[in-house]
Formats: structure tokens, C-alpha cells, sequence
């Protein structure tokens, strides 16, 4: 398929009954399939942000629609007032493929919907285990969290936001967390105290730009939570599920969390579907009644779940991840060389890539390449963020990177 020039239908017009909290690139997707999507008027267009890591797998690929359509067949939604055929095979598929990466070698795992759902589900958990376990007084228990962390949009969550577009107007706001710089492991130590939970973490930022931390940052992490008897929270929605060449960033660094949060590629880019995945003593504190979720582990996430894990299970898409991603990593770090672009950074089939903000804006950059036929998405002023699905071709990979150089030109 030939990427066509063109900008596409124009965004929500005047007059529209939607919501206006989004402002869209100027397009209309109507058509997808693996690395592609055409617009209402067929133009088409090479994904290079697969839904902020939603599509792993490529749009509709052939075995997660499979599975859905299987499904659909056969039982859709039953709640957790019942079980299902289902939901203990998934449970018990993703505590497999987790296993290695988490402490405590067996973990439980706990569905939800949303990313936003899980870490939620996390702090919950961090909590109760931090006043039926820990002893902390009643009240009181803290979390430590980093600057320029991205965990979701809830009003907890945005509570401990430091981007003030995401939380300027929306309080009061939830107490009990602490902000410390991303990356220092000494303002982390300083920050534990007596009422400390439990320290929650994107081991990648993703909304930031892609930010890697300093290789010996996670390490650390993990030795003053044991040190501290604290828990350490693994945000793995957006890194997670074979986006940076292994099963989950954390491995990267050799570094088990005690809990990880998982979603957007968890449920295939078909239905939303995530998970809380961790140490069985802190998750079985959450008894009947204490939390749950209408739709969190319904047969069509299930399903859909574990037509994910079997593809994750070969191993393929995170060696994808790892080959391709040296190539365009590789390319960035040309074009950096030839002053296109002031820096990249990332890992795997990830990158975040700053501009010169006085050439231009990152949403100009988004603007440039959709009209050279590449979707792709700003972040905090001259950033753009590339995340292709994991099944993208090498030559497709290049057909967009190449509109990249034209495009910064």
C-alpha cells in the first residue's frame, strides 16, 4: 500500500455534539488493517503511534479478531456475580507469562478495563496492605510518585500530576502522595518514611517523551523498597506487552516489582482490557466487596487476553520489537547527527524525539507528517512520540521515516 499525500477531513466540526476535551490531528479514520489506515476519503496512512501502544499487534490482526468474533458467539458479559470459562484460564495465562518478571514467582492477577482502573486498583491495594500488613496508622499511608508521571486522568491520579493542562481546575485533590524527581534515587531514599507504602513508577516515561531512566535508577528503586519493607508499583501500560523488545521494561534492568500494572495492548486494540499483576499476599487483601468491576475480566477480555498472551508467548513480537527498534533508533540518531532533530531517545520499537521549538512546534511537525501520510502524535510542546505496531514491516518502517527527514526539512 502507497502512502497518499493529504491532510485528511478536518477535525470536530462547529456545531458537533462531541465532547470538545480532544483536539485531533485533521483526519477521519475509517479503515485499518496491521500497520495502515485509510481515511473517509481513502487516504492512506502508514500508524506510527498504534494507539499509544493499544495496537501492539497491528489493527484487527487476524488471531485477537479471531478470538473476538469466536466469542461473540458464544457469551459476551456475565459480571462477577458468576463465573465463566474463561476467566480463570486468562488469570491464569497472564500469572504465566508474568511470572519471571514479578517477585514472589506466582503471582495473583486482578482484571480490570482501564489503565487508569489498574493503577487505581494498585494504590488501592498498596493502601489496605499498608494498614492490615504493614500496621500504618490508620489514614495515613503515603506513595511516592515522580515528576512528569503520566498514570491516567481520574481525579486520584491526577492529584499527583505534575503537567498542570491535566490537573489545574479539578480539585480537591486526593492526599497522600509525594512527588519526587524522576530518575534520582537519593530524593526517592529521602522521601521514605514511616507512613510509605509503596513507590509507583512508569519504568519508561511514556506521555513525557519517552524518557529512559539512568541504567542504575530502577535497581536502586528496588533496593530501597526492600530495604524499606515498601512496595514497588511497575507501571507497565504503556511499556508493557513487548513495546521495548522485552516482555516487560522492567526486565530490561533485571528489576521484579511487586506489583505491575498492564493494559492498552493487553486487550488487543479490539476491547479495553487490563490487569493488576503481583505478589499474592499484598493483592489477596483486597476480599469480596472491597473492589471490583462490572465488566473487569468479561469474556470478551478474556478472550481477546489470551489470544494476546499466546502471541506474546513466541517471543516474536518482542524480538521484532528489538531488531527493528536498532534500526530506528538508528535513523534518529542520523538525523540528530545532521541537526534535524535536536535529540531522540527510547528503546525498542519506542522513541520520543524533541524539535527545535523555534523551527517548530511538535503539533506542526504531527501536522506535516499526516499530510505525508504518517500518523503520528506531539507531546509537551516540541515532542513527537513514534510507537508502530509491533508487526510493521522494515520497509514500511522506512517509508515513514523517510517522510520524517522531509518533513523537519
Amino acid at each position: 500500500m502507497t502512502a497518499v499525500a493529504g491532510p485528511g477531513v478536518g477535525a470536530t466540526p462547529r456545531g458537533s455534539r462531541l465532547a470538545g476535551n480532544y483536539a485531533p490531528l485533521p483526519v477521519t479514520l475509517a479503515w485499518a488493517s496491521g500497520a495502515w489506515a485509510r481515511d473517509v476519503d481513502g487516504r492512506a496512512y502508514i500508524d506510527m503511534l498504534a494507539g499509544y501502544s493499544s495496537l501492539n499487534f497491528g489493527h484487527r490482526h487476524p488471531a485477537l479478531v479471531a478470538a473476538a468474533r469466536d466469542q461473540l458467539d458464544r457469551l459476551t458479559l456475565s459480571s462477577r456475580a458468576f463465573g465463566h470459562d474463561l476467566l480463570e484460564p486468562f488469570a491464569d495465562a497472564l500469572a504465566h507469562l508474568a511470572a519471571p518478571a514479578v517477585r514472589g514467582g506466582a503471582p495473583l492477577v486482578l482484571p480490570m478495563n482501564t489503565g487508569a482502573e489498574a493503577v487505581e486498583t494498585a494504590i488501592k491495594a498498596a493502601r489496605k496492605w499498608g494498614y492490615d500488613v504493614r500496621g500504618i496508622a490508620p489514614e495515613q499511608a503515603t506513595i511516592i510518585v515522580a515528576d512528569g508521571n503520566f498514570h491516567g486522568r481520574t481525579t486520584t491520579i491526577v492529584s499527583f500530576s505534575t503537567d498542570a493542562e491535566a490537573r489545574d481546575g479539578f480539585g480537591p485533590f486526593t492526599p497522600g502522595f509525594r512527588v519526587v524527581p524522576y530518575g534520582d534515587a537519593d530524593a526517592l531514599r529521602e522521601a521514605v518514611d514511616e507512613t510509605t507504602v509503596a513507590v509507583l513508577l512508569e519504568p519508561i516515561q511514556g506521555e513525557q517523551g519517552v524518557v529512559v531512566p539512568p541504567v542504575d535508577y530502577l535497581p536502586a528503586v528496588r533496593a530501597l523498597c526492600d530495604e524499606a519493607d515498601v512496595l514497588f508499583i511497575a507501571d507497565e501500560i504503556q511499556s508493557g506487552l513487548g513495546r521495548t523488545g522485552a516482555t516487560f521494561a522492567c526486565e530490561l534492568w533485571g528489576v521484579q516489582p511487586d506489583l505491575m500494572t498492564l493494559g492498552k495492548a493487553l486487550g488487543g486494540g479490539i476491547v479495553p482490557v487490563s490487569a493488576l499483576v503481583g505478589r499474592e499476599d499484598v493483592i489477596e487483601v483486597l476480599s469480596p466487596g472491597t473492589h471490583g468491576s462490572t465488566f473487569g475480566g468479561n469474556p470478551m477480555a478474556c478472550a481477546v487476553g489470551l489470544a494476546v498472551i499466546e502471541l506474546l508467548g513466541s517471543g516474536e513480537p518482542q524480538a521484532r520489537a528489538r531488531s527493528l527498534g536498532a534500526h530506528l533508533h538508528s535513523r534518529l540518531a542520523t538525523m540528530a547527527t545532521a541537526g534535524l532533530i535536536e535529540r531522540s531517545r527510547g528503546v525498542g520499537l519506542w522513541a520520543g524525539i524533541d524539535v527545535d521549538p523555534a523551527h517548530l512546534t511538535g503539533r506542526e511537525l504531527c501536522e506535516r507528517l499526516l499530510a505525508r501520510g504518517v500518523l503520528a502524535k506531539d507531546t509537551h510542546g516540541s515532542t513527537i512520540r513514534l510507537a508502530p505496531p509491533l508487526t510493521i514491516g522494515s520497509d514500511d518502517l522506512d517509508l515513514a521515516l523517510d517522510p520524517l527527514s522531509q518533513a523537519l526539512c
